[in-house]
């Protein structure tokens, strides 16, 4: 039977991804799980592997061509003796580009984007926000596609002569600012403002807030850390710190690692740990599979990895997706605390604040008093009322804290 390939979801707020590359073309053979064709969306590049083995019978979107997700864009199938040709599908066409009056001089704008011209949905999006043609950007990446740098590159250099009002000559000759602009909102934006409000309206939100003291562990980071990326290659952070005591309290509480679906909690077998990783203009939660068995050198090298590849948009499509309990680092820049909202369908999401250092008052076993300064971190658990109450949090945080305050594991 004929297997259908679709566009797939490259995280929570992806609703879109363009085609880049075909890497088979109709009649050729290829197996399960060998790449396919690759993609681009607003976070992440990859390579998408073939779901069946078989004969790529139909190609539905060319090279270029954006499509939304869950979207058939081929089909595998079909005869080694008689390959079909790629069905000639109405191409999506490229998003019309508004740009400022040329001089009468100079020749006049194509009212369309050449499908020569190769981009990202969020390229287009920037080129729509400061009405640039994308015909005048020069692509520096594979085939000539034009890359974000490039547009921001772009942006930054001196427009092109047309005549503007004084105040926006100033504007256009500095790299691209938003004072004063008004823009619509990308999808992307939306999207994640829609899994927001959908989450508050599905889990009653509970929070609670820890002070916790990191004394021990920074002094076993700051001790291990040269030894450590020696040794294994990647930098010491906090995180896999903090990702070993949540593995530790989650294997105690397997409520806090459980998802409640059409009524009924299922007990995840195994603990998928999401991480948290920053991009501009939204966020992607990568996903370490099985993270309960990982040792502490393991998550040290697959939070380093994630992130580095979530940054740089390489993220396969299965880890962006699944995660049973997330950390989101709240206090990267800073801040004391956040308050997070679930990252559906989870129970519990667990926010770090920013680490400083601060008095505290020690007392000791005699009772006696004194005043020493300590390394403090704040971090809040969100959590679903539904199936998480106020005493199953509390143990949980309880175990976590005892966890970094009294981290005994081995580095590596």
């Amino acid at each position: 039977m004929p297997t259908d390939v679709i566009m797939p979801q490259m995280g929570e707020s992806i609703f879109e991804g363009t085609i880049t590359k075909w890497l088979k073309q109709p009649g050729d053979t290829v197996e399960k799980d060998e790449p396919l064709f690759e993609i681009s969306t607003d976070k992440v590049d990859a390579e998408i592997p073939s779901p069946a083995a078989g004969i790529l019978a139909e190609i539905k979107f060319h090279e270029g061509a954006t499509v939304e997700i869950n979207t058939v864009v081929a089909v595998i199938g079909g005869s080694i003796s008689a390959p079909p040709v790629a069905a000639p599908a109405t191409p999506q066409p490229m998003p019309q580009i508004a740009t400022p009056a040329p001089a009468q001089s100079a020749p006049q704008a194509q009212p369309t984007l050449p499908r020569r011209l190769r981009s990202s949905p969020l390229v287009r999006r920037i080129a729509k926000e400061h009405n640039v043609d994308l015909a005048h950007v020069p692509g520096t990446g594979s085939e000539g596609r034009i890359t974000k740098d490039d547009i921001l590159g772009y942006l930054g250099q001196p427009a092109p002569a047309a005549k503007v009002p004084a105040a926006a000559q100033a504007s256009q000759s500095a790299p691209p600012q938003l004072a004063g602009q008004v823009v619509s909102m990308s999808r992307m934006r939306a999207i994640i403002g829609q899994r927001m409000v959908e989450s508050l309206a599905i889990s009653p939100h509970v929070h609670t807030v820890y002070r916790i003291d990191m004394t021990r562990v920074a002094r076993d980071r700051d001790r291990e850390r040269a030894g450590f990326e020696q040794r294994h290659g990647v930098r010491l952070t906090y995180m896999p710190f903090i990702a070993a005591a949540a593995i530790q309290a989650l294997q105690k509480f397997p409520i806090v690692n459980a998802s409640l679906i059409d009524g009924n909690i299922h007990y995840h077998a195994g603990i998928h740990l999401g991480i948290a990783v920053a991009l501009e203009g939204g966020l992607i939660v990568p996903v370490i599979r099985e993270a309960q068995q990982c040792s502490f050198v393991d998550l040290a090298r697959a939070i380093n990895d994630l992130a580095l590849r979530a940054r740089a948009r390489k993220l396969n499509p299965d880890e962006a997706t699944g995660s049973t309990f997330t950390l989101t680092n709240s206090g990267v820049f800073g801040g004391e605390y956040g308050t997070p909202i679930i990252n559906q369908p989870e129970s519990a999401i667990l926010a770090i604040g920013g680490l400083r250092k601060d008095p505290v008052v020690l007392t000791d076993a005699e009772g006696n008093d004194t005043i020493a300064i300590r390394s403090l971190q704040y971090y809040c658990l969100g959590f679903d009322h539904r199936t998480i109450d106020g005493a199953d949090a509390g143990r949980f945080m309880l175990e976590f804290k005892s966890a970094i305050e009294n981290w005994n594991q081995a580095i590596g």
